[in-house]
């Protein structure tokens, strides 16, 4: 793939990559085709398979030997697991990862918003704040992971606006997994500030058995790029690239 034509910048993104012990050395070939392919790599969420330290500081050497483009990062479930996050995303930090939380990002004139995101279904079939503190409790932080995301929007000022997420915002990219696992899964919650602020593009993870892409109800386009489901539509190359209007000086 040769260069894009004068203003566009490549995103290259795929998700889930799940690094563990014995990973080291099994994603090179997949990151030297994402470094010649495009611009800037996003990886949206499950970059450890643990949430381990180590394998964050496996991962970053990987990253930081084959990928000489910007990487933009959210974490997702597994990097949680363990309860070392904060350690996995300063970790890439420092090996030049911009990994965000709700916060935000300008890179080659486009600008990044990113969250973890978190459950809680879709549409009229979403979970509701009612009953045992247990529930609310879980929905509330649907409600406060959809705020990160719009705060995270509204500080940026590039045309070109990307939201990287882990769990979807709209039902159709989950779809192909066990309907009662939806609520898992994604939040139609996040779908409403990525509507209002008028996204370039999303792209999130976490569905691995899901579609590859769809459009929220305004018309954004959001990408499924885990790379379970990637590997499975297109083995020769699981990673999805888009192209966006942006500056590379």
């Amino acid at each position: 793939m040769g260069a894009p034509p004068s203003g566009l910048v490549r995103i290259a993104a795929a998700g889930d990559l799940h690094f563990g012990r014995y990973s080291p050395g099994t994603f090179q070939k997949l990151f030297g085709e994402v470094a010649a392919a495009a611009d800037i790599l996003v990886i949206p969420g499950d970059l450890t398979d643990y949430g381990l330290p180590d394998e964050a500081r496996a991962l970053a050497r990987e990253l930081a030997q084959a990928v000489k483009i910007p990487i933009v990062a959210v974490l997702g479930n597994h990097d949680y697991e363990s309860g070392h996050s904060g350690d996995v995303a300063e970790i890439l930090r420092e090996a030049g990862v911009i990994v965000l939380d709700g916060d935000s990002s300008e890179v080659h004139g486009i600008g990044f918003a990113g969250v973890k995101g978190f459950g809680g279904g879709f549409g009229p079939n979403a979970l509701g704040s009612w009953g045992e503190p247990v529930i609310k409790a879980f929905v509330q932080e649907s409600v406060n992971e959809a705020l990160k995301l719009e705060t995270a929007l509204a500080r940026l000022r590039t045309p070109v606006k990307i939201a990287l997420v882990h769990y979807a915002p709209i039902q159709e990219t989950v779809a192909g997994e066990p309907e009662r696992i939806y609520p898992y899964l994604g939040s139609s919650r996040l779908e409403e500030p990525i509507n209002r602020f008028g996204v370039t593009a999303v792209f999130h993870g976490h569905a691995h058995r899901g579609q590859p892409e769809s459009r929220t109800s305004a018309g954004v386009p959001v990408y499924n790029v885990s790379l379970p489901l990637l590997t499975r539509l297109t083995p020769d190359r699981p990673f999805r690239v888009v192209e966006v209007p942006g500056t590379i000086a």
